[in-house]
């Protein structure tokens, strides 16, 4: 077994760290205070090739491996989870069902705009009364001669209402099968079509940068040819692109506790109590010794089922065990981080404080944990 990274992807380390130490590190304390939304930020990491890093060239990605796109979430994640949330919901929830079930019409024609960077993609699958039970939806589809018309709304929705959204990708219902339970299929929905409307979410308490929105749909029209891959599919696309997106709150996960210990450890060495910096204490020198073995365990797990992912394996089991374990290493890492800069560590002032709001999102989004330890036990025979 070879543990080292490519050459390729040292490089996207190295560079994709050099951008959010320059470019983001020094505003995302101000982005997160006020809530604001950065579109140069966003157009810088479309320049650097941040979005559409999976993406065969022909659409004009970047053609790399999971990995290579992985190590890049985490890389902007070790500085500030909204930028990082930008580019996983971008490449994993926007670009990547148009990319995977999309007709090749519709690859043409949005694909090469996503992987820019100038456009961003919403993925419109959670409802205010569907959210682990995905099956609760409630918006539906109907066909009308040559178009669909999708009545309903989407919450929670990543990149759907900024200036640089181009559209979203909505599940809907669109009929009854054999057994009884609804039939869903996926619809492209372009901004400003009409009837559609994408409000912006303020007062949240984590990724506060990032664009998260809820979606109204009122009678909105759209062709046949924005239907999704085939009538039907629509659970089936939606758990494949969740099993994807997985995989990069993982890296969210990994990235927040790599930036959380970094913070930790240089505090430790730096404070000092009782004529001494206070890292030389067992009590701190312990939980940054712990902060370090999870982090380590975190990121061997979760480039595990990257690798599977990139060889075509079945990689669903480990994926769950990837976003569930780096999620909550992050959430412990994080916490310890805090203690360690005791009551600094409550003050806006010093960055683990975000670190420690940002991870709570990551045990919610893209299934719970609890909705991962579900999809864990039923992959092990329980």
């Amino acid at each position: 077994m070879n543990f080292d990274l490519s050459k390729e992807q040292k490089m996207i380390q190295k560079e994709v760290r050099k951008f959010a130490k320059k470019e983001i590190a020094p505003v995302a304390t101000e982005l997160d205070e006020k809530e604001e939304f950065s579109v140069e930020i966003t157009k810088k990491m479309g320049e650097i090739g941040l979005f559409g890093m999976f993406v065969s060239d022909e659409y004009e990605g970047q053609g790399m491996d999971y990995i290579s796109y992985i190590i890049a979430v985490e890389e902007l994640a070790r500085v500030d989870g909204s930028q990082a949330a930008t580019v996983a919901a971008g490449n994993s929830l926007g670009i990547g069902p148009l990319y995977y079930f999309g007709t090749e019409e519709q690859k043409q024609k949005y694909l090469p705009k996503l992987c820019s960077g100038n456009y961003l993609w919403g993925f419109g699958l959670t409802e205010p009364t569907a959210g682990s039970d995905a099956g609760g939806s409630t918006t539906t589809a109907k066909q009308d001669g040559d178009d669909w018309i999708i009545n309903g709304s989407k919450i929670f929705i990543t990149n759907a209402s900024c200036d640089l959204t181009l559209g979203v990708t909505v599940q809907a219902i669109t009929g009854t099968k054999d057994n009884g339970k609804p039939e869903y299929s996926c619809f492209i929905v372009e901004s400003g079509t009409k009837g559609f409307k994408a409000v912006t979410m303020h007062k949240k308490m984590m990724w506060r940068a990032s664009n998260t929105a809820e979606l109204y749909f009122d009678n909105v029209r759209v062709p046949k040819e924005n239907l999704l891959g085939n009538k039907g599919d629509g659970f089936h696309q939606m758990l494949k692109t969740l099993d994807g997106g997985r995989l990069s709150i993982g890296a969210m996960g990994l990235g927040g506790a790599q930036g959380a210990y970094e913070q930790a450890l240089k505090y430790a060495k730096q404070r000092k109590q009782f004529d001494q910096p206070i890292s030389k204490f067992q009590a701190i020198a312990f939980k940054l010794a712990d902060c370090a073995i999870e982090i380590e365990c975190a990121r061997n797990l979760l480039y595990k089922a990257c690798w599977l992912k990139n060889e075509g394996r079945p990689y669903e089991k480990e994926a769950a065990m990837a976003k569930l374990y780096c999620s909550e290493v992050m959430g412990r890492v994080a916490n310890h981080a805090v203690q360690i800069h005791g009551g600094y560590g409550l003050m806006k002032e010093y960055d683990v404080e975000r670190f420690y709001r940002d991870q709570k999102l990551l045990d919610i989004g893209e299934g719970t944990s609890e909705i991962q330890r579900i999809v864990i036990s039923r992959h092990i025979g329980c």
